[in-house]
């Protein structure tokens, strides 16, 4: 797959290299985590998005930076609105504890990008004493408010030293790829590690978006997509090594990595065999991004032509969830109001609003009068908990349909 345009990155994120293949191209979209009152529709700013190959490290990144202040200056986002996600940070804080923990007291962790404290209350609960830094000003306000100490800053190197101390747990949930400052933010980390501390990172994991076509989970936010490969080669430009590695399914596919200083811990089997089975399947090569962009184009042309076959024909269609992947694909499938009316949503800080670049309005559950024929699950990757919570509307016939389907590790 070629682009019109050349590349706009100067140098590789990770490793400064300067040779890079595009190797999905999204077409020009806006900031997905643009919800807005419907007066300022059609102001907002589009950019490239696009994922080049770096031809030196391999690593996937997008082309075009939009500045942190914008993306995550006060993004509405809340990380405690699914079930699935607290189950999930629950069983991490437990897990994190029982392993290293040793039955220890006094313990600290620091969460970055701590969202609204959910993680951090878990750890909280089991004795924890917890710190968090959140970029979102109402976000860090609501998470003070609930009792969990954040403090309101993008963190990095300067901020990792202004505080002062070490922790025995580092966590970085769903931010680690996030990263504009990513060197700065990763020498924090090493910075405010303690000796024997460990450094949880939880990202969406490269083999799962490209076998589930889960093309959506490529937005501006997302600035790198990695394997285990390249996060262990950007880890290691800072005296950081992964020691212990797992696949969880969370968000239709995640990495977790357990990270410590380099020489700290023995490097777990998990480790070097996914590092093997990557290698195995060209899962860090060009050709293998190419094939997948290819697929997804394919994706596109088959559901905007059911979906528009299905409006057509009078059927009733709504997005289930207006999450921001939800936005990659509305504007990628070219799906607006006039097939799909309403987002509807949990998220109470995103009524009233309309997405970016369709202007789909959005309403809440507790809002709507009468469901659809069919529901489209933009929040495909909480599949289990929608389905289990709506089965009085599966039971009247209302068709859940979901854009994407995870494939079972």
């Amino acid at each position: 797959m070629t682009s019109p345009l050349p590349p706009n990155l100067a140098e590789c994120r990770v490793c400064s290299g300067t040779h890079f293949d595009v190797a999905v191209d999204l077409g020009s979209q806006p900031w997905a985590n643009d919800f807005m009152p419907p007066e300022r529709a059609g102001t907002e700013a589009f950019y490239p998005l696009r994922v080049l190959h770096c031809a030196d490290c391999q690593t996937a990144q997008l082309d075009t930076t939009v500045r942190k202040e914008i993306l995550f200056g006060n993004h509405t986002y809340l990380s405690g609105v699914t079930r699935t996600l607290r189950e999930h940070f629950a069983r991490t804080a437990r897990s994190v504890d029982e392993r290293f923990g040793n039955g220890r007291s006094g313990l600290a962790v620091l969460d970055i990008g701590s969202n609204d404290g959910t993680q951090l209350d878990e750890y909280q609960r089991i004795g924890y004493a917890v710190l968090g830094v959140e970029s979102s000003t109402a976000t860090a306000r609501l998470a003070n408010e609930r009792g969990i100490p954040t403090v309101h800053a993008f963190f990095n190197e300067t901020v990792a030293r202004s505080l002062g101390r070490t922790f025995d747990v580092i966590n970085a949930s769903g931010v680690f790829f996030h990263l504009e400052e990513l060197h700065s933010v990763t020498e924090g980390i090493r910075l405010a590690l303690g000796d024997d501390g460990v450094f949880v990172v939880q990202a969406l994991y490269v083999r799962d978006i490209i076998r589930n076509l889960a093309f959506d989970q490529i937005y501006h936010e997302h600035l790198l997509y990695y394997t285990a490969t390249t996060l262990g080669r950007l880890l290691d430009r800072h005296g950081l090594e992964m020691f212990d590695i797992e696949i969880s399914p969370i968000h239709g596919g995640s990495l977790i990595a357990y990270v410590g200083h380099r020489g700290r811990r023995a490097v777990s089997a998990n480790v070097t065999s996914l590092l093997a089975e990557e290698r195995r399947d060209g899962l860090n090569e060009l050709a293998t991004y190419r094939a997948f962009a290819v697929a997804v184009a394919k994706r596109r042309d088959i559901e905007r032509e059911r979906l528009g076959l299905a409006a057509g024909a009078g059927k009733r269609i709504y997005g289930f969830g207006a999450p921001v992947k939800g936005n990659t694909l509305l504007n990628y499938f070219g799906i607006g109001p006039d097939v799909m009316p309403f987002l509807v949503e949990k998220n109470a800080m995103r009524r009233g609003l309309v997405s970016p670049g369709m202007h789909i309005p959005v309403i809440l559950e507790e809002d709507v009068a009468e469901p659809p024929d069919i529901y489209y699950v933009l929040a495909w990757n909480f599949r289990r908990e929608i389905l289990a919570n709506n089965q009085a509307l599966v039971a009247r016939g209302v068709d859940f349909q979901f854009p994407v389907e995870p494939v079972a590790a």
